[in-house]
């Protein structure tokens, strides 16, 4: 899975809900992005969550990963592999995210958004389906990946997030020969450290639950997908979000 270079970010909280279900899991992050981010790097993060997640059991693999370069995915996959054998599951949870409307977007940002958020994307999906080795039609295999609808005020961001549900939503109809399933997750407002206290309180009073989302409730979501019991909910955009309003 990509994605899981913060402890108290959302690809953390569904590595360890993998790992409790009896996954193994190889995992990337890539610290210069979150060095660029006003919540800064979290040194160690990555030594850290492989030793909880080996604390329940798993076999794990942390691959620092730099998703702008499209040699990345393949080099991903090697890596995974061989230290932990085939992948039967890939989880998408990377993201480029820098705040920005259509009037000032520059160039160089659009295309690193699109770069790491539907190009990379595809690229590990279709690393995937080339080094699938399930059971035909066993339903076997899964695809999730993590989305946003947020838009206005983050362009490339929201653009590119709508790309990749594309990408992902092909891939369910294109690898279902292999028995590969593929869906989308929006998790909605989840504060990993990126809000302020302003946007904490606005987006709590438009959720009828009146909390904003954990990357325990993305998590919980993610392991039934990729359970034997998640195999009939495929090529779907689902919504985990508390009911928050848009």
């Amino acid at each position: 899975m990509t994605g899981v270079g913060r402890s108290i970010g959302i690809g953390a909280g569904i590595a360890r809900q993998l790992a409790a279900s009896g996954w193994d899991i190889a995992f990337t992050y890539w610290t210069p992005y979150d060095r660029r981010m006003e919540w800064g790097a979290e040194d160690g993060a990555a030594a850290a969550i492989a030793e909880e997640l080996a604390g329940v059991g798993a076999r794990t693999a942390a691959i620092e990963a730099d998703l702008t370069d499209p040699g990345t995915p393949d080099r991903v996959f090697d890596e995974a592999e061989q230290r932990l054998g085939p992948v039967t599951a890939l989880i998408l949870s990377h993201a480029e995210s820098v705040d920005s409307g259509l009037l000032d977007t520059t160039v160089e940002a659009f295309d690193r958004h699109f770069a790491v958020n539907a190009r990379a994307s595809w690229l590990l999906i279709r690393a995937y389906g080339l080094r699938f080795r399930g059971e035909p039609g066993a339903a076997e295999g899964r695809v999730v990946a993590l989305t946003s609808d947020h838009t206005v005020g983050n362009l490339p961001y929201g653009a590119s997030k709508g790309a990749l549900d594309r990408i992902t939503l092909a891939a369910a109809h294109e690898l279902a020969h292999l028995g590969v399933t593929a869906n989308v997750v929006n998790p909605g407002p989840v504060d990993t450290g990126w809000m302020n206290d302003e946007l904490r309180q606005a987006l709590t009073r438009g959720t009828p639950l009146g909390r904003l989302g954990t990357p325990r409730d993305t998590a919980h979501l993610v392991d039934f997908l990729c359970s034997p019991q998640g195999q009939w909910v495929n090529g779907q955009l689902l919504k985990s979000n508390g009911g928050a309003a848009s």
